[in-house]
């Protein structure tokens, strides 16, 4: 590294994918960054550490683009063309197929191939500094500056923090920011499944009353093997029993829950579980401190937009900080981070407060709440205006958007 070690413009805790994510986009406008995280580098350099793939929207995939991500992400990607939700194994469905000239509504990507690209990109970068293992043992939020003293007695200095560290964030909790949380009686068993016939680009959301089904395509592995995603949410303590029963025993559940419709169907992965809750922070900045991802927001992955959330952070952060610097404010000035308080919470309150009335209307038991929501499914699908909307949630293209989300730098 040609910076100083222990100075740079922005400090980011959390080398996750959304931490490393703000790393890169705030290194390619220029800036200093140090990261620092807990785990070991292999860790994050193995794909193989986490079993989980995520949805990234066409505007999140704009921004990784944006940052010269698209080359060495493309290969390992499975476009989605078409989103298909269904309540349940009955007449009726709901689908969200975007105009030939517009392109997927996004791409599927395994969790450990995105961490493992952006570790390698960051790391590659001269601008950014990760510092691994390492843990902050105490951090001084001050009127000029702040100073993070690691646990081997080093001491950082920049303009501002950024906590990147997760739902359980200590940072975030030693600034006094409240929260808004709950558990879900829901736990969501995730794997990787190959199957018969193809799924032709398509995700599929079905809606039962113990929870959502979501089978969400992934690329062919080399053998040619189709292959897809499985997110189960299932009742809180009915998990980990689910996820431990025979491999035969479970295939024959995943072959009920989707009716067949993508042939036989073999386990490609472990099965892994996760207990689901819901977290809001009050606000997302304090002083000299901001929050992305998962320490600002947690939401159900009803929808699968929980990382795009983070990401659409990183745009707005980077856009924020990009613009004070230009006029010669201190990166951590109250104006760069009300500006950016503003620009987050709404949405993040909007889609949170979604995800949960979508997590508690679908279910809802019975033929009468099922008929309801074939009918307000079907009002959807006959309404283009309507349909064009949500449309538009699915890619990330809603609202005031980051420059980053539309492919451009600041």
């Amino acid at each position: 590294m040609t910076m100083n070690e222990k100075d740079s413009d922005v400090i980011i805790l959390g080398a996750g994918l959304v931490g490393l994510s703000q790393a890169l986009t705030l290194a390619a406008h220029g800036l200093r960054v140090t990261v620092v995280d807990r785990a070991e580098p292999a860790d994050l350099n193995d794909p193989r550490n986490d079993g989980r793939v995520s949805s990234i929207n066409s505007a999140s995939w704009n921004m990784l683009s944006a940052i010269g991500l698209h080359e060495p992400l493309e290969p390992h990607t499975c476009n989605i063309d078409k989103i298909l939700i269904n309540d349940g194994l009955k007449p009726g469905k709901l689908d969200f197929v975007p105009d030939e000239n517009d392109g997927p509504l996004g791409v599927m990507i395994e969790n450990g191939v995105l961490q493992q690209t952006l570790f390698m990109a960051s790391q590659a970068h001269d601008q950014i500094q990760l510092l691994m293992p390492r843990q902050i043992e105490q951090v001084d939020r001050g009127v000029h500056q702040v100073s993070a003293t690691l646990d081997n007695g080093d001491q950082l200095f920049a303009p501002l923090l950024v906590a990147a560290d997760g739902r359980g964030s200590a940072v975030r909790d030693a600034a006094g920011i409240v929260m808004t949380k709950w558990q879900y009686d829901h736990s969501a068993i995730v794997c990787t499944v190959s199957h018969e016939h193809t799924h032709g680009n398509t995700a599929y959301e079905i809606f039962y009353p113990s929870g959502p089904f979501a089978v969400l395509p992934m690329r062919d592995d080399d053998q040619g093997h189709h292959r897809s995603a499985i997110v189960w949410t299932v009742a809180r303590e009915d998990g980990p029993a689910l996820a431990k029963i025979n491999a035969r025993a479970f295939k024959a559940e995943l072959m009920k829950k989707t009716g067949g419709f993508l042939g036989e169907m073999e386990l490609q992965s472990d099965r892994a579980t996760y207990p689901l809750g819901f977290h809001h922070a009050a606000s997302l900045t304090a002083q000299r401190l901001a929050l992305i991802g998962d320490a600002g927001h947690g939401i159900h992955p009803i929808a699968g937009q929980g990382l795009n959330l983070g990401l659409r952070d990183v745009a707005a952060l980077t856009e924020c900080i990009v613009d004070g610097a230009r006029t010669g404010l201190d990166l951590g000035d109250a104006q760069i981070l009300e500006r950016y308080d503003r620009w987050r919470a709404l949405d993040n309150l909007m889609m949170s407060a979604a995800t949960d009335i979508l997590t508690r209307l679908f279910g809802l038991p019975g033929d009468t709440s099922s008929a309801i929501r074939r009918f307000g499914m079907g009002l959807v699908q006959r309404i283009p205006p309507l349909k064009d909307q949500f449309m538009a949630e699915a890619r990330g293209e809603s609202g005031d958007l980051p420059k980053l989300l539309m492919g451009d730098l600041v």
